[in-house]
């Protein structure tokens, strides 16, 4: 064997490799800037409804919800759906169909919680928005991100 095959069959993995990494922490960046842009718009959002007189009072202890509480939130759960699009990524044959009909269920089961907390009205539908406003935000951009890296 000479040198020149030699190479060439070593550098076959290890690009392989390279690539395989570079399409997650890509994924993984693209997954992070968006959580960012959703804390934002959440956190907004939950300060405009504040504006508008919503008070964010859950019955169940009767303090109301921070606007540092939407961003925590909103962040934790963005990185949930960005684990959830960097596991399909690396473990499905179609990730980004895979990843939209799981976001979409688990935001639709988001949305449980606020129906049943008791909460007045206004409270209750500020409450159901702004689950969708991170939804709207991650779910697309995790979903193209995912399309882009598969082919």
């Amino acid at each position: 064997m000479n040198g020149v095959n030699d190479r060439g069959v070593g550098a076959g993995p290890a690009s392989g490799r390279t690539s395989h990494t570079y399409r997650l922490r890509g994924l993984a960046g693209t997954g992070f800037l968006a959580t960012l842009a959703a804390m934002v718009a959440t956190t907004l959002a939950a300060a405009l409804a504040l504006a508008v007189g919503v008070d964010f009072e859950v019955p169940d202890g009767g303090e109301a919800i921070p606007l540092s509480g939407f961003a925590i939130v909103t962040g934790l759960f963005s990185v949930v759906g960005i684990v959830i699009a960097v596991a399909l990524l690396r473990w499905s044959a179609c990730p980004a169909e895979r990843f939209v009909w799981t976001a979409v269920s688990l935001t639709a089961l988001s949305l449980v919680p606020p129906l049943l907390s008791g909460a007045n009205t206004a409270t209750t539908t500020a409450l159901l928005g702004l689950h969708l406003v991170p939804a709207t935000v991650m779910i697309p951009t995790l979903a193209r991100s995912l399309r882009t890296r598969t082919g």
